[in-house]
């Protein structure tokens, strides 16, 4: 779903009262505990949370404007969406989460190469969450992000 919101919390205010809940803990579960340096946003229609330009002015290879995304939140259509793109570049993160998950969450995982959905609000483990928001520094992000970038420029 898209929104039109200029803040996190002008988002949480268009969504529908089932997500709100939701959106709010996991907002909370974030900011809590994400490592210092990276700063909530708005971004691609989402809460986001990223390397601002002050601390890497290069921003998202993609679309330089933007600053680089770490983890977004959406409430979408069918679920609601917590994008981590630590998981997606660090394989050994990955693994662990996948090795985690099931010990705190009875239903199957369902996950993209960065989004993880819930489409049951009830069972977001934000205690898992939580641990994985601290998992990666933003130093260890930015050396992961940039070694990326000069093996996609080898090719």
């Amino acid at each position: 779903m898209k929104y039109d919101a200029s803040s996190p919390e002008d988002y949480i205010r268009q969504l529908p009262e089932e997500r709100k809940q939701a959106i709010e803990a996991l907002r909370k579960t974030v900011l809590g505990n994400l490592p210092e340096g990276f700063q909530e946003t708005m971004g691609y229609d989402m809460i986001g949370y990223v390397v601002p330009h002050s601390i890497y002015p290069s921003g998202y290879h993609a679309k330089p404007e933007e600053p680089l995304p770490f983890i977004s939140l959406a409430s979408q259509k069918n679920h609601i969406a917590f994008y981590h793109m630590g998981i997606y570049i660090f394989p050994e993160v990955l693994t662990w989460f996948k090795e985690e998950y099931p010990k705190h969450v009875q239903t199957k995982l369902d996950m993209g190469k960065s989004c993880i959905r819930f489409k049951n609000p009830a069972v977001i483990p934000y205690n898992l969450l939580a641990e994985l928001c601290r998992k990666i520094t933003l130093t260890d992000y930015l050396q992961k992000y940039e070694d990326g970038l000069r093996t996609l420029k080898k090719k």
